[in-house]
């Protein structure tokens, strides 16, 4: 038996004990840390540090000159205060120094640990780092400000992979695959089309979902030219940057450096940033410092003694526990004032309880209110805790100002996730029309939607329009492209694109908060791969190139998300003005059609009526009590056009075969 086994075993019956003493009601008998959770605070003349282990017998802290290799220079034993933590005073400028804790519980030492609130560290998060933050901050920092709308209504979002945005040979940025190629001005593709940063202000959106950008577990820091892919979904050191996207791993100034210098080139592009945030499970619950501190406290066990398993990752976390409650709270409130964050996505945000994320919104609005929360509101498998009591998507009204995605709405639009086969309402299969109403009205009770012909929901989950996130891909699901080419045998690009076409424009005209998967502009694919998160390159990388070639396509993206800004019809941002003006027009199957009357959220138009026609054949639309009333076009074939310089009459409207139609007067 080697010792990674020994040391698993050891852990599980260590934390078989605590689970047992600790329960599944949240409350555990142990103390509570009076204060922050940080555990190291720097001045050039000592460091003080401190670590919540209420259950340890002793505990050692080591400081090292290097952050991989060699012995420590320092050991000291820390003493134990009321509140279960262990603190411990070294004199002396540490700056650029790093330090484990070692913990020793019922008689055995658990191994070092960079601790729970790790700020920074050395390659592979392996021992923390003792640095000065104010020295990480890029000039102009102190004068660096959210660029976030008032109103979540007003967000459109993008989301993307540091990794997959610049790592192409033709993507025009210099330092690919890595933060800074958010920083670079004045890239092109080679064919005089911009690329990076530039794209993004010319597309429109106004925040870019980073994928994980916490330290994880998957990519070995110190063997980068591997060039092993990975998404991140897999935490180690929830509260510093990833090192395989800085440009020195080893150094832990660079990576927090570069990290913000990547924050204040997208604010200053006008560009917020939403940070994806994986607090519901880790990369190795057994060796992680969170079982390496408390044993058994930070994760809900079985009775038996293992980890439950909601995330089918091994573990799930313990969020109704105080002091993990603490613990997510402190831990996004430090990356939206340390590093300027402007929202937070939370993966498999159903395995967390409600109370913890109306937690987080609180504290979150002390700071900015419009920093917005979403998340998934499911898990993978039935977390160990009350369904009632958790933030899954049917219980998001009990969480205001917080959004989850709707499945409704995507799997309406093309078909369900679980079956790459089944196209949906986009490639003309009749019976998804409920299910994409739905979605447009952003998932609030409204009396155009039959909600017992949706699937996954036979009642409304959100209080607001803006607690639904609209979209049709995201990054664990096949691109558009692809999953049109699984759906419809024998499709042709012309059709891919009037369905890509169709399907956004669905998204983009919804009353929920917008979501677009990074690419899907550029007729992006990914060779049919329909989980891509440790795919290579080839598989999840730009082409840039696509943006000429398919510039049609990119046009298209960029006057839709310019013609949503400039109609506040889409996105009145109030269930009650929804259901006022929002009326659901009746049509046939395979159509779907509704007007927003009474110059909508102040709109410049009287009556904006939306058509979507998913027949491969043209059909006609009678406007009932429109007579012969004339409307400008403001998209039809295919095209957008702001003015509405073409006009056509009423009370019939003929709708062209896979298209959508946007009428007003």
């Amino acid at each position: 038996m080697n010792f990674s086994t020994t040391f698993f075993l050891s852990s599980c019956l260590l934390s078989c004990c605590f689970a047992l003493a600790f329960g599944c009601s949240g409350k555990s008998g142990l103390p509570s840390k009076e204060g922050s959770l940080q555990e190291m605070y720097y001045t050039p003349d000592k460091c003080e540090f401190s670590v919540w282990a209420p259950t340890a017998n002793s505990v050692k802290l080591s400081i090292y000159e290097d952050g991989l290799t060699g012995s420590p220079y320092f050991v000291t034993s820390m003493s134990r205060i009321k509140d279960g933590s262990w603190t411990a005073s070294v004199n002396g400028d540490l700056d650029g120094k790093f330090y484990t804790f070692n913990v020793k519980v019922q008689g055995k030492w658990l191994g070092e640990t960079p601790g729970i609130f790790a700020v920074a560290s050395g390659a592979n998060g392996r021992r923390a780092a003792i640095v000065d933050m104010e020295k990480t901050n890029p000039s102009g920092w102190d004068k660096d400000s959210s660029p976030a709308p008032e109103s979540y209504a007003d967000i459109i979002i993008y989301e993307v992979h540091h990794r997959d945005f610049s790592i192409s040979g033709n993507s025009g940025m210099k330092n690919k695959g890595k933060y800074l190629a958010m920083t670079e001005k004045g890239t092109e593709n080679g064919y005089g089309k911009s690329t990076g940063i530039d794209h993004l202000k010319e597309l429109g959106i106004t925040h870019v979902h980073l994928l994980p950008s916490y330290d994880f577990g998957s990519i070995d820091e110190t063997r980068l030219e591997e060039n092993r892919y990975n998404w991140g979904y897999d935490p180690v050191n929830y509260n510093l940057p990833e090192g395989s996207y800085s440009t020195d791993p080893y150094n832990p100034y660079t990576r927090i450096r570069e990290f913000k210098e990547m924050v204040k080139a997208l604010h200053d592009a006008g560009i917020s940033v939403i940070m994806d945030v994986v607090y519901n499970h880790v990369f190795n619950a057994a060796a992680h410092s969170f079982e390496k501190t408390v044993p058994g406290y930070f994760f809900r066990m079985n009775p038996d003694g293992t980890f439950a398993d909601g995330s089918a990752c091994g573990n799930e976390t313990a969020s109704d526990r105080e002091m993990m409650r603490r613990y997510m709270v402190e831990s996004v409130c430090r990356w939206a004032t340390e590093y300027h964050i402007d929202g937070f996505r939370f993966d498999l945000m159903g395995i967390h309880d409600i109370e913890t994320m109306n937690a987080i919104r609180k504290a979150l609005d002390e700071i900015d209110p419009r920093i917005f929360i979403y998340g998934e509101g499911w898990a993978a498998k039935a977390p160990k805790y009350p369904s009632e009591m958790l933030a899954m998507k049917a219980n998001t009204y009990k969480m205001p100002r917080i959004a989850a995605f709707s499945d409704e709405m995507r799997d309406g639009i093309r078909g369900p996730f679980n079956d790459n086969t089944k196209a949906g309402f986009a490639a003309g299969i009749a019976g998804n029309e409920e299910n994409v109403k739905f979605g447009i009205v952003g998932a609030i009770e409204h009396p155009g939607v039959d909600y017992t012909k949706v699937d996954y929901s036979k009642q409304a989950w959100a209080e607001q329009p803006t607690q639904m996130i609209s979209y049709v891909t995201c990054h664990d699901d096949m691109c558009l492209t692809d999953r049109f080419r699984a759906t419809v045998p024998g499709i042709s690009e012309t059709e891919i694109i009037k369905l890509d076409k169709l399907s956004q424009t669905i998204v983009l005209t919804s009353q929920g908060v917008p979501f677009i998967l990074s690419g899907e502009e550029l007729f992006r694919d990914k060779k049919g791969v329909h989980n891509s998160f440790e795919s290579p390159d080839s598989v999840n990388r730009f082409d840039w190139f696509n943006k000429t070639k398919y510039y049609d396509l990119f046009e298209y993206h960029r006057d839709l998300i310019a013609l949503r800004k400039a109609h506040p019809a889409f996105r009145l941002g109030d269930a009650d003005l929804v259901r006022k003006h929002l009326e659901f027009i009746p049509t046939e199957a395979g159509i779907i059609a509704y007007r927003l009357k009474g110059h909508a959220g102040g709109d410049p138009c009287e009556e904006i009526t939306v058509i979507f026609n998913s027949h491969k054949d043209s059909r006609k639309v009678l406007l009932e009590n429109a007579g012969t009333a004339t409307y400008r076009i403001l998209c039809a074939d295919g095209k957008i056009d702001l003015e509405g310089n073409k006009t056509i009459s009423g009370p019939e409207i003929k709708v062209g075969p896979g298209q959508a139609m946007i009428i007003c007067r």
